[in-house]
Formats: C-alpha cells, structure tokens, sequence
C-alpha cells in the first residue's frame, strides 16, 4: 500500500512547494494527508469484512409471483445462510424492469442494495428504450448469473386450435390481423423472444404488452389474446390442468420439466432459438469483496442438489459463473439483443 502511494505524495509534496507554504507548513500539511490516506484506507480494506451487518434489499423490476421471482424465492434461504443475513424483496414492477433499475442505479454501493436484472432489463432495454435515466453499463456491477430460462409457445386452443408450430404459423398467416400475442411488458424477453418469432416466421402479429406475467397468462386463458412466449416455470401450472395448450420451447435443446415438448426449430421454424438469464447487480463501484461474497453464496446455492432439482424441475438452467465471466455474458448478451431489436424493428409503443 505505502509502494502504490509514494507517487501520490511525491506529486503531492511537489504541489505543496508550488503553492509556496512555509517550509515549516510542509511537513505538517504532509503528515495530515497522509493520516487522511490511511484512515481513508483502512476503512477500505474492513469495510467488506464488516458486511453485511443488517438485511440486503433484493429489488425486483417484476411482478410477486412471475418466474424471477420464483426463481429468487427458491435460492433465498441458501444466499441468506451463506451471507449470514436476511434478504427482502422489494417489488418496483414496470417499465420493463426500468424502474428497479433505475432505483438500484441511484442507490448506495454499500452491498444492501441489490437488482434480480434479465437478459431484458441489462440486454434489451438499452436498444429498445432511447432515453433511459441510466447507462445500463456504467451504473451497475455485474455479480452473478442464476439461471437461463427458455420461453415456450403457449397457445388457448379455444382461439387457435393447432397441435404444432407449423400448423400455428400457416393458421396465422392465413388469418392475418386476426391473431395477437401477449408479453409481461414492453420490451421483456418474452416480447422479444415472439417478436423475433414473429419477423423469422413472416407473421404480421399485433403485440399486447401486459403489467406482468400472471396478467399476461390470465390474458390467454381468457382468450382475449391467442398466444403467448412465457417462461416455462410459470406456464406448467396452466399446462397440466389443461387450459392451455404448448407448441414449442425457444431454447435449442428440449427441456427436462417438459420433455415431450420439441423445440420450435424442429417443431416448425429451424434455426430458431431465443433464451434468457435472471442475474443479480448492484450499484456501480460495489466493493470487490461484496461482489465475489455474493458471487460465491450464490453458485454455492446452484451446486446444492435440492435447489439444482428444483430450478431443473421448473424449466431453468442453473448457471454458475465467476464475476469476471458474468461480465462477459451480460456484454455478448446486449450486443446480442441489440442486432435482434434492430432486426425485428421491435418498439416499445
């Protein structure tokens, strides 16, 4: 510490002469900063061995009861035993996530603070919304990845009566204006998981952006919109009792929990593959430690067999990554989502 600091008070020293004290005044001056310095540095250094002394705020952008919630709930107990502390979610839904965002971008980066971020509000939004109060990049610290979602097409049959992806797309395409599609909101992964459905299977479908999940299923069973992308965790409730119907996951291999359904690229639309993330962010400049301490209680939740089944069993991919990886995953993952708004010319209107 004293090696990295020598620079520090030579140029310091030197502004001092400059300002031409009294050589008496020097010495003095020098001897506070460096007492500031180190005290400056030593809070540093504890400061993360002092977290956390009181619960963390989990901040989600989603609705109770949507599937990152699901997901946050299922991890809890495990995070809060490994952190030695509670944790309490605070609902802020809207704006595609936006609002959490924002509030969590503005917040102390004291490690109390935390956002359950998407693909959708750390990958889409930055393309999809023009004047966001927030660089999506510099105002968060990536910390950990929970797991990768995939959507599944979800149909009523009393709106749409087909059994595969292909008969869906060729009922659509003779009934065009007839048919729209739900998502829980403007520019979420599910908005865009169709839109790009939508553009690639030359559909000309009406998008109906809903307040959350729950409403935006509730929209399909009703019948006031024919179809939806909907992550599989929530949809499956829907599915076994029979009131909806599925078509096709996005993702490129089946998943587990729904294993007789296919893919939609063999079901209909090769090539077709489209997925997302829930992970966790703090507020810009987070202290290191804080972030590699969550980091670690998380993946350490991930390998725990009861918690890996369970995730497993709703639809997800748990995905364990360090920091730094996660990192890389959120930036491939904007630039991503960037080529497919433009692509799709998808609008949050």
């Amino acid at each position: 510490m004293v090696i990295k600091l020598l620079p520090v008070f030579v140029q310091v020293n030197s502004l001092l002469r400059e300002a031409k004290l009294p050589m008496h005044m020097i010495p003095r001056a020098l001897k506070v900063l460096v007492t500031a310095i180190f005290i400056i540095s030593a809070t540093a250094s504890t400061f993360a061995q002092d977290w956390p002394s009181k619960p963390i705020t989990l901040v989600m952008g989603f609705p109770a009861g949507s599937g990152v919630d699901v997901v946050a709930r299922t991890l809890q107990e495990s995070i809060e035993k490994a952190l030695n502390t509670r944790i309490v979610t605070e609902y802020r839904a809207g704006a595609g996530g936006n609002i959490a965002s924002e509030y969590v971008a503005k917040a102390r980066a004291d490690g109390y603070t935390l956002l359950l971020g998407t693909a959708a509000t750390h990958g889409v939004n930055a393309a999809l919304y023009k004047n966001l109060p927030f660089d999506v990049e510099a105002d968060f610290t990536p910390i950990a990845p929970l797991v990768d979602v995939s959507n599944v097409l979800t149909i009523n049959p009393e709106v749409i009566d087909v059994k595969t992806v292909k008969e869906f797309i060729d009922t659509v395409k003779a009934n065009l204006g007839k048919y729209n599609y739900a998502s829980t909101g403007n520019g979420t992964g599910t908005h865009l998981a169709f839109a790009e459905f939508n553009a690639k299977a030359g559909l000309n479908m009406v998008h109906v952006p809903y307040k959350g999940g729950p409403e935006a299923i509730q929209g399909v069973i009703k019948g006031d919109v024919c179809c939806i992308f909907n992550q599989v965790q929530t949809i499956i409730p829907h599915w076994r009792s029979g009131r909806v119907r599925l078509l096709g996951v996005s993702t490129r291999s089946r998943v587990n929990a729904v294993a007789e359904i296919p893919t939609i690229a063999e079901a209909g639309l090769p090539g077709f593959e489209s997925y997302t993330w829930f992970g966790l962010f703090g507020p810009k400049s987070l202290d290191p430690q804080i972030a590699n301490a969550i980091n670690a209680a998380v993946r350490k939740a991930l390998e725990t067999p009861a918690i890996r089944q369970r995730l497993i069993a709703l639809g997800n991919a748990p995905r364990s990554e360090t920091v730094e990886q996660f990192k890389a995953t959120v930036k491939n993952d904007r630039a991503r989502w960037t080529a497919v708004v433009k692509t799709t010319g998808a609008t949050i209107d």
